[in-house]
């Protein structure tokens, strides 16, 4: 038996590999990539590569195993229909007879566009018979923290999610509590809905972010259509724009607030407070 993950090499995938490797033998961990040469350091510590890749099926012919626990880190390529990616893999753990096939989902009281290819994720895996774990993360700290330049630039953090709240919490959080499934008994046919323990909005991420920095740092909170125009202003494609935006839509209306405390429960300590990840940013 294997615990596999796929996007192994990506900000999550490799998150969660690492903290594997402090649980479980590296033999039994697969880590799934696209581009072997970025696993190398993990080949060196023993974990097993296996090379496949979301938009080529035959490739995950052979990378399951019967008894195998899976974890199906959700696409990045928006441009490239994530659900019939997503569903190559159900299809071949399907096929190989995995005991679980657990999926890093959004949180199922998101509406935007961006929860489309989510729900329709969910509603294959069910579809599969397979025993399941739907991990609905909520939005990483890091979503902000990783990229401070601007606001500390401007002297101004801008979003347009009005006075909405957000519980995010660190992308080691998500990853220690998809460990935590991984490793763990009785997760079969579980929703977990993950977030931070306590809610934030951006007026107070700026007062944060002012007081660790010792600047000046308002939150300006502008429309929808103006956020879409600075993000595409920065480069971000039009596409993807619009889906940042739509989240934002639904921070105001109050979507990402996870209220379960099942990220804490499965992690075994609190969330991670967006503040701490400022303090590590800040660091560099």
């Amino acid at each position: 038996m294997s615990i596999v993950v796929t996007g192994a090499t990506g900000h999550l995938g490799r998150l969660v590999v690492e903290q594997l490797l402090e649980k479980v033998p590296a033999e039994q961990v697969t880590a799934v990539v696209r581009t072997p040469e970025k696993a190398a350091d993990l080949a060196a510590k023993g974990v097993k590569i296996a090379v496949a890749d979301y938009n080529r099926p035959e490739t995950f012919d052979s990378v399951f195993a019967a008894g195998d626990k899976v974890l199906l880190i959700s696409g990045n390529e928006f441009d490239k229909g994530r659900p019939a990616q997503h569903q190559v893999v159900i299809d071949a753990a399907k096929a190989a007879g995995v005991a679980l096939l657990a999926y890093t989902s959004a949180p199922g009281t998101l509406t935007a566009a961006l929860a489309d290819d989510h729900r329709a994720t969910e509603k294959a895996l069910l579809a599969s018979g397979l025993p399941y774990s739907l991990l609905r993360n909520g939005w990483y700290n890091e979503n902000y923290t990783e990229n401070l330049a601007p606001a500390l630039e401007h002297g101004a953090v801008v979003q347009a999610a009005g006075e909405g709240r957000i519980s995010t919490a660190s992308r080691a959080d998500y990853a220690a509590a998809a460990v935590a499934v991984l490793t763990g008994e009785g997760h079969e046919n579980s929703t977990y809905e993950l977030g931070g323990d306590e809610p934030w909005g951006f007026a107070e991420y700026a007062a944060e972010l002012s007081k660790q920095t010792g600047k000046e740092i308002a939150y300006k909170a502008v429309p929808v259509e103006v956020f879409t125009g600075i993000l595409t202003g920065a480069g971000v494609p039009a596409p993807f724009a619009e889906i940042l935006a739509g989240v934002d839509a639904s921070i105001e209306k109050g979507e990402l607030i996870v209220t379960s405390g099942d990220l804490s429960r499965l992690i075994g300590r609190p969330a991670t407070p967006v503040a701490a990840s400022i303090e590590a940013a800040l660091k560099g």
